[in-house]
């Protein structure tokens, strides 16, 4: 004879405990669990927070560094934002930007980082490991560094560049100013682009790339039927995270220092020139606040293509 039992009858002591253990399943209790994020928060509230609040108070006033409006700043409004769109040395520098990232990072730094990432998966390991490491000591090296050897590399009189092309006295510095910084950050930065696809190419399924070779596809084609597909998502987040990066970037300055005659002016230079050369805080920050928009709009735009490649 078979002997069933019921499962015991659940109390209501039971009840009132099981919902405390789902909420806190450290035992910490809510107190005791705030105690560890109010330093994080404290922390992300002096350095983040209060920050950005500050500047878009500035924005709104003719605060300068000097003079009357430093120690009585008034409230002028939207004066110095529409004095920014107006501003042919800002429309000239955010058009230098948009050069700038689009050079460096959109086609440089992703396309030199795809060949690499791509050309290092058929060539022995040593050779492999050799570039890079070549690569990533370029990215791991200060930028002050990286900006002293592109000065002696690109030097009038005594440049390594000149010595080696036979072009004495030339000034690349003067000359292509603009070409020059490009070239230094895809050089600068290319070691990001290749180990993100470097990841990316290792998830290819090689059976396919295999198929697509027997049924006659060229190179060209493996790529645009077969790999571009699996690491279409990877490419968007990689042109994201560089081109937020490179907007803001405010390396260039250390090798041209935005000149000759703001040639080389991008936007950070230019906020970094007005606000603390010109001694203009209020339209400083507001020309920031208007690239912290410019950031967004390029993120939006990035999130939509992944969002519609995942669906």
């Amino acid at each position: 004879m078979a002997l069933t039992t019921s499962p015991p009858a659940e109390t209501g002591a039971d009840r009132s405990v099981a919902p405390a253990v789902a909420t806190d399943a450290a035992g910490l209790g809510r107190f005791r669990a705030s105690a560890f994020v109010v330093p994080a928060l404290a922390l992300i509230g002096v350095f983040l927070v209060y920050p950005a609040l500050w500047t878009l108070y500035l924005g709104l006033t003719n605060y300068r560094l000097t003079g009357v409006a430093a120690a009585r700043p008034q409230v002028v409004g939207l004066d110095n934002y529409t004095h920014a769109l107006s501003d042919p040395e800002f429309l000239s520098s955010l058009w230098l930007t948009l050069l700038y990232v689009l050079g460096s990072a959109v086609i440089g730094q992703s396309v030199l980082g795809f060949v690499l990432a791509w050309t290092m998966r058929s060539v022995p390991r040593v050779v492999r490991t050799v570039v890079e490491s070549l690569v990533m000591l370029a990215w791991i090296l200060p930028g002050s560094v990286v900006a002293f050897l592109w000065i002696a590399l690109l030097d009038r009189d005594s440049g390594t560049l000149n010595a080696l092309l036979g072009t004495p006295g030339m000034a690349w510095l003067l000359e292509y100013p603009m070409l020059s910084i490009i070239v230094f950050n895809t050089w600068r930065g290319t070691a990001f682009s290749m180990l993100l696809f470097s990841a990316a190419l290792n998830a290819v399924p090689p059976s396919q790339l295999e198929t697509a070779r027997m049924a006659g596809a060229s190179g060209w084609q493996q790529l645009r039927d077969v790999v571009f597909p699996h690491i279409r998502g990877h490419v968007l987040t990689n042109l994201l995270l560089i081109s937020l990066w490179t907007f803001n970037d405010f390396a260039p300055y250390l090798i041209t220092a935005g000149g000759p005659n703001g040639r080389s002016e991008i936007l950070p230079v230019f906020v970094y020139q007005t606000a603390i050369f010109d001694g203009q805080l209020g339209f400083g920050s507001a020309i920031s606040l208007i690239m912290l928009l410019i950031n967004l709009v390029i993120a939006v735009i990035y999130l939509r293509l992944l969002r519609e490649r995942r669906t």
